[in-house]
């Protein structure tokens, strides 16, 4: 069967300013590590440009196999103690306004790496007092008490990724549950925390399923959300079953936003941290009106 071509509007159009150029120089004279170039976003001069970046910690190699994602499965290596301090160096070099951090899920160790989370969260907070710091989290296996650890540091936005709609979770995810990936959000919603979740397109959705997850995340207190097209990172992943176009996902960012969402973003490029800056600035506006 010959590969299906991408569709024109999810060609990636480069471009930056001084901005970007000045975050470009930096992470390559200090060898430093993101998301956003070894995952070759296609937002990173955008956001780079915006002072946004989102850096991966806990390792490269996932205790977890999902079918969407292109990360290495194995056993995991040691923890890197002196990571915590490195990362927060690294954002105050890169001079970032917003900072993302994800991980690789780590069901190997005790705590999952609740403990490593926290200390990544307060090391960054505290070199980098006027950096907002938005995290995006495993499920801890919806552990409240690991999750309690977390949420300690005080992440100025908790996001945990839904990926799908429910009927396709168990085919797209590995040892991830839908409900219980609305348990994790609706506990960090819970606890006052600014709470992010998002989802793929181009799976074998229907526009339908899409709108219940929409409810679904509103139910246990979601307040952002992104969409993005699902692109198929290597030949193993899951193919893509259909190209989204563009006006659908404005459609749906226009529902979101009716339905009650503070914060959406949704088009065929959107990824988890894309305009994360604009997200914490809009709630913090709303926040100060009278």
């Amino acid at each position: 069967m010959e590969r299906e071509r991408k569709p024109a509007w999810l060609k990636i159009r480069l471009s930056g300013g001084e901005d970007y150029a000045k975050v470009n120089k930096i992470v390559k004279q200090h060898g430093l590590h993101t998301i956003c170039s070894s995952g070759m976003c296609p937002n990173i001069h955008e956001c780079w440009g915006n002072g946004t970046a989102t850096f991966m910690i806990l390792g490269d190699i996932c205790t977890r196999s999902c079918k969407f994602c292109a990360t290495t499965t194995g056993k995991p290596g040691a923890v890197d103690p002196n990571e915590p301090e490195n990362l927060a160096n690294s954002v105050k070099l890169m001079q970032l306004k917003h900072c993302v951090i994800t991980s690789v899920t780590r069901d190997d160790l005790p705590d999952e790496g609740a403990a490593h989370w926290a200390e990544t969260i307060r090391k960054v907070k505290e070199v980098n007092p006027n950096t907002k710091v938005e995290v995006l989290i495993p499920d801890f296996n919806g552990s409240t008490q690991l999750l309690d650890v977390v949420l300690s540091a005080n992440a100025d936005i908790v996001a945990h990724n839904l990926e799908t709609v429910e009927r396709l979770s168990p085919s797209v995810r590995s040892a991830a549950k839908y409900h219980r990936s609305l348990e994790v959000i609706k506990y960090i919603s819970s606890q006052g925390v600014l709470s992010k979740s998002g989802i793929m397109l181009g799976l074998g959705e229907t526009y339908e399923e899409v709108l219940v997850t929409m409810d679904d995340l509103l139910a246990v207190g979601c307040q952002m959300i992104t969409i993005g097209q699902y692109l198929r990172p290597r030949t193993e992943n899951l193919p893509v079953e259909r190209y989204v176009e563009p006006a659908e996902f404005e459609k749906l960012r226009i529902v979101a936003l009716e339905k009650g969402f503070r914060f959406a973003e949704s088009a065929p490029l959107v990824r988890s941290s894309y305009h994360a800056e604009q997200a914490i600035a809009k709630t913090q506006n709303e926040q100060n009106r009278p």
